[in-house]
């Protein structure tokens, strides 16, 4: 039998941080920007818009700007060791994010993740334009690589496995075998299979039979 595929959201999940509030605390946008991220993650606006106008205030920002916040995230206790845990049990992990690939590529190839995917922020001479670049990752873009990714690595849906803590979770915890509210908004708990309120993603490993 393969091991789990476990997926997880990322900001405020996989990390500590909002990544989008990092930015606007350059840009200066901090207070508005946070109030429409907590509008997003509990469903009272759709998570495209959400984003799009939440990214807008990032124009004219450079690009050095992201190895600054880069250098701010902290990564939530608990992590290396669900990371080791899976893959010891010839598993896999993935992280899908509606932030971004510019900050998210190189915290997966330090943690070690197998599977990936965020949005990205265009670049017009070395500056942000305030636009995402391609299809937004949005719930739905997050429940397909769920299925994506298990397709791709043989593991059937059953031993999926989905943890997230905001609105944008949603679908891909419903096509997961098996799903976690991680310190997660209300509604996203009453959906969920189970809840896990301590910030420690190594508790994940219990859920999977990979630790007693």
């Amino acid at each position: 039998m393969p091991g789990p595929l476990v997926v997880l959201d990322v900001d405020s999940t996989l990390i500590e941080d909002e990544v989008i509030e990092l930015l606007a605390d350059a840009a200066g946008s901090r207070a508005l920007v946070g109030d429409v991220t907590e509008r997003a993650m509990r469903g009272e606006i759709d998570f495209a818009e959400s984003l799009r106008e939440r990214v807008a205030t990032l124009e004219g920002l450079a690009v050095g700007v992201l190895d600054e916040v880069y250098a701010q995230i902290r990564v939530t206790e608990g992590v290396p060791e669900l990371i080791d845990g899976v893959h010891g049990s010839g598993g896999l992990v993935g992280v899908v994010s509606g932030g971004f690939h510019e900050l998210l590529d190189p915290l997966a190839e330090r943690l070690g993740l197998d599977f990936h995917r965020a949005n990205r922020l265009a670049v017009r001479d070395g500056r942000l334009t305030g636009a995402v670049d391609g299809p937004i990752v949005d719930a739905r873009a997050k429940a397909d690589a769920v299925i994506e990714w298990a397709s791709a690595a043989a593991v059937p849906m059953g031993r999926t496995v989905a943890v997230g803590d905001g609105a944008n979770d949603l679908a891909m915890m419903a096509v997961a075998g098996l799903s976690v509210a991680f310190d997660a908004k209300p509604a996203v708990r009453a959906a969920a299979d189970v809840a896990i309120d301590v910030r420690d993603l190594s508790q994940v490993l219990a859920l999977l039979g990979l630790r007693g």
